[in-house]
């Protein structure tokens, strides 16, 4: 089928054959698809959406696009986590060696930012020399050496992808559930996965606000994972506020070394890092329960085995060798700092977490076109949680910017997206709620 009808049968809302959509992807990843069918095909499912065996057959196409890893002869299980996307959401890096230090092995292949929310890719290139597209052997190597490794997309591993994930994040249809689906998936495959954790974010600053819209992402990446042989459980997290204390790419790695090194955990984070951690242990086969899987997470954290594979991976994938002990002398600072002062006595009540990761995004933090690259120095530090007291001059939040221009949009930016009252707001828990 010419790539046209096919755009034209899902503009229609037909669905589309297997054998079809397997001959457009290849076309995505040869580049006989130009950009423009992309982004209408993209268009086209957004609003027509797929059927479950569509976004399996999407999902194992962009698998075969590329490069199938195999880990059978690792000693134990080869487990990863993928999160949907959020602000201050620098879990990946600590759970990664929280999860290896307990005896499993995390291949962790990440995205860059997408649209308002941070790529876990991204923060790792705030590191200096640190590798984060490594060839296959050395991807081994780190993983087989330290039990983790969390590296981008190599151009072996579902390029088609690659390509589909840049066009959708500057054409408006990242909010797709079959393709946001299909995205994750097909990398998680690729990468010769035993089990997969998925952490679906909800709230004000994830792709899904909505608990119903959440819900159904959930459902569709387990459904199409199982569906494709891969066995997946998710967790529902809260995203109504940033996860971290700091958003943007050298701040959320400084932010995960003081956690892992124990100078200071956003309890928040702590909540929702210790969860994921104890259900890929369970997928994994390491733990029968949840009470063993929490208690064997904390202890590789407290002890200081996290932070130890952490700061060999960083080492292995060309980073520096003392990193944990000296990061502020390797990551990059911006030259501005300014704070968000709050305008009356009260409470944090409400944050428009959106917002904040478009401050980010106008700080030079993300990307306004695919192929651009980012500002590793500049983001929000210092974010107060929901719930907290404050008087009026009190800082609700740090900007990090590169000139005194861009700082005074950030702060007014900010400062809009807090929301304050007079009495203290009940804050439930972050872990929301677990499908599988």
């Amino acid at each position: 089928m010419l790539p046209q009808e096919l755009i034209r049968a899902k503009r229609d809302g037909r669905k589309l054959p297997a054998e079809d959509i397997a001959h457009f992807v290849a076309g995505i990843a040869s580049g006989t698809v130009s950009d423009a069918q992309v982004a209408a095909f993209a268009m086209a499912t957004f609003f027509n959406g797929m059927s479950r065996d569509e976004a399996v057959a999407l999902t194992l196409a962009m698998r075969d696009s590329g490069q199938r890893l195999d880990w059978s002869d690792l000693p134990g299980p080869v487990t990863d986590k993928h999160s949907t996307g959020g602000v201050g959401d620098n879990v990946s890096l600590m759970l990664a060696p929280i999860v290896a230090a307990c005896g499993a092995y995390v291949p962790m292949i990440s995205g860059r930012g997408l649209g308002h929310t941070g790529g876990t890719l991204d923060k790792m290139d705030s590191i200096p020399g640190y590798v984060s597209q490594p060839d296959t052997a050395l991807f081994r190597r780190t993983v087989t050496e330290t039990g983790c490794a969390i590296i981008g997309q190599t151009a072996d591993l579902a390029p088609a992808d690659r390509r589909f994930y840049g066009i959708r994040d500057v054409t408006a249809t990242v909010e797709s559930v079959p393709l946001i689906t299909a995205s994750i998936l097909s990398k998680k495959l690729a990468a010769g996965l035993g089990s997969l954790v998925l952490d679906v974010k909800l709230g004000n600053g994830a792709f899904m606000a909505k608990s119903r819209d959440a819900a159904a992402l959930a459902s569709s990446l387990v459904e199409v994972a199982n569906g494709a042989g891969l066995a997946t459980t998710a967790l529902i997290t809260d995203m109504h506020q940033p996860l971290a204390s700091a958003a943007g790419n050298a701040v959320e790695v400084l932010n995960a070394v003081d956690f892992l090194t124990g100078r200071r955990r956003d309890a928040r984070l702590l909540e929702v890092t210790l969860a994921l951690a104890a259900e890929m242990l369970q997928s994994a086969g390491l733990a029968n329960a949840q009470r063993e899987a929490l208690g064997m997470a904390r202890q590789s954290l407290e002890s200081g085995a996290a932070a130890e594979r952490f700061g060999r991976m960083v080492a292995l994938l060309g980073g520096p060798g003392d990193f944990l002990d000296h990061p502020h002398r390797y990551l990059v600072r911006a030259e501005v700092e300014k704070p968000v002062l709050a305008p009356e006595n009260g409470f944090v009540t409400g944050i428009d977490t959106r917002q904040i990761g478009i401050a980010v995004v106008a700080l030079g933090g993300g990307r306004v076109h695919h192929d651009h690259g980012v500002d590793h120095a500049v983001g929000i530090t210092r974010l107060l949680p929901i719930g907290t007291s404050v008087r009026r001059g009190d800082p609700l939040a740090m900007v990090e910017a590169r000139n005194e221009a861009k700082a005074d949009a950030a702060v007014a930016m900010v400062s809009q997206a807090y929301v304050l009252g007079d009495s203290r707001p009940t804050v439930k828990g972050p872990v929301l709620r677990r499908i599988a």
